[in-house]
C-alpha cells in the first residue's frame, strides 16, 4: 500500500509539472510576437501611448480600446517602443512592412554596390600623370566608391617618406573638393604610403550645382555670340 501511494504521488507531481510547463510554454508565446513588431493582439501591455494614424499624439489608453479604434480604420495597432512607455501607432502594418522591406533592399544594394578603388602614384610623379590620376579618381568619388591612394617608395626614396606625403597632399588637393580622408597618409610596410578618401555627399552636390551653372552660363554665351 505504501508503494502505491508512493507511486500516486509522484504522477501526481510528473503530471503536475506537465501542465506547469505547458502554462509556460503558452504564455511565452503570448509575450513573443509573430514578426519583427508587436501587432493587436500581441502588445503585452494593458495600456500604451496611442499615436494616431496621421502621427498626432492622442494619449494614454488601454491597449484594447486602442486596438478597437485601429479595426475601425481598417488598420492595425503597432507597438513602436516600450522606452521611457509603451507606445504604439496606428498605421497599415501591410505597407509599414512592404515600405520597410523595400527600403532594407534599396540600401542593402547601395552597399552592394559601393567599390573600394585603388590609385597608384610614385614619387616623382609630373603634373599632367598627377592630374588623369584625380580625374580618374573624381569619376570614381562621383559613383560612390572609396578610395585607397598609394605611392610606393623605392630605393633612396624609401629615406623620403616627404616626397610620397607631398604627393598624396597634391593629390588630395584635386580631389578635396568632393571628398574626405579617412585616414591621414601612413607608411604600410615601410615601403607605401596610404590614404583613404571617400566621398562627401554634401561637397559632392555643390560640385555638381555649380558645374551645371558654369555649363549653362557657357552655353548661355555660346548662344549670345552666335545671335551677334
Amino acid at each position: 500500500m505504501y508503494l502505491f501511494d508512493t507511486f500516486l504521488a509522484r504522477a501526481n507531481e510528473t503530471f503536475l509539472l506537465i501542465i506547469l510547463r505547458r502554462i509556460i510554454i503558452i504564455q511565452d508565446r503570448r509575450k513573443k510576437p509573430k514578426s519583427s513588431h508587436y501587432v493587436n493582439r500581441d502588445i503585452p501591455y494593458s495600456r500604451v501611448f496611442l499615436i494616431d494614424s496621421e502621427g498626432s499624439k492622442v494619449g494614454v489608453m488601454s491597449t484594447s480600446e486602442a486596438i478597437e479604434r485601429a479595426k475601425s480604420q481598417k488598420m492595425d495597432l503597432v507597438l513602436i517602443s516600450v522606452e521611457p512607455k509603451p507606445i504604439a501607432r496606428i498605421l497599415d502594418y501591410g505597407k509599414f512592412k512592404y515600405d520597410r522591406k523595400k527600403k532594407q533592399k534599396e540600401l542593402k544594394e547601395k552597399q552592394t554596390n559601393i567599390q573600394n578603388r585603388e590609385i597608384r602614384l610614385t614619387p616623382m610623379i609630373g603634373e599632367n600623370d598627377l592630374l588623369t590620376k584625380s580625374k580618374k579618381a573624381t569619376e570614381f568619388l562621383l559613383k560612390g566608391d572609396r578610395i585607397k591612394v598609394s605611392v610606393k617608395l623605392r630605393g633612396r626614396e624609401l629615406g623620403r617618406k616627404d616626397l610620397g606625403i607631398n604627393v598624396l597632399d597634391r593629390f588630395y588637393s584635386k580631389v578635396e573638393v568632393i571628398a574626405d580622408k579617412t585616414t591621414e597618409p601612413k607608411l604600410v610596410n615601410e615601403r607605401f604610403l596610404d590614404m583613404n578618401l571617400q566621398p562627401n555627399k554634401t561637397k559632392i552636390a555643390k560640385y555638381l550645382k555649380e558645374k551645371n551653372q558654369t555649363s549653362d552660363e557657357n552655353s548661355s554665351n555660346s548662344d549670345s555670340k552666335e545671335g551677334e
